[in-house]
């Protein structure tokens, strides 16, 4: 399965890269909405998205509300994994289509228990 991972820490991308080819799967990246958008285009394989919320040119929920607004992507599972805690924040992102929320920091297990129950009706 591939996975897009989408934060403007290069080093929070490289944790995550890290924990997702432990657990077997394969890994593309973006800095931002904007970036994360191209990618998908470029990766119609895509299965899972792990989103930040805040990022520079395109912040997660813009990008979230422009990606659940194209029909080629609907079944493409979004989890927000971001430090993000505000309850309407945690309620926007639902709304706007995300389907998992996991605060940061975290830790592999945790990314791991997340994913799997995510992806067990994908």
């Amino acid at each position: 399965m591939k996975v897009l991972v989408v934060d403007d820490s290069k080093s929070i991308r490289e944790i995550e890269k890290r924990y997702l080819h432990e657990m077997g799967y394969q890994v593309v990246e973006a800095a931002n909405g904007q970036e994360a958008l191209k990618v998908l285009e470029e990766n119609p394989d895509v299965r899972l998205v792990l989103l930040d919320w805040h990022m520079p040119v395109m912040n997660g929920y813009e990008f979230l509300k422009q990606m659940r607004s194209r029909s080629q992507w609907d079944q493409i599972k979004v989890m927000m994994v971001t430090t993000e805690n505000q309850e309407k924040s945690v309620i926007d992102a639902v709304m706007a289509g995300a389907n998992e929320y996991l605060m940061k920091p975290f830790d592999q297990e945790m990314l791991e228990n997340k994913i799997k129950w995510l992806m067990e009706d994908a």
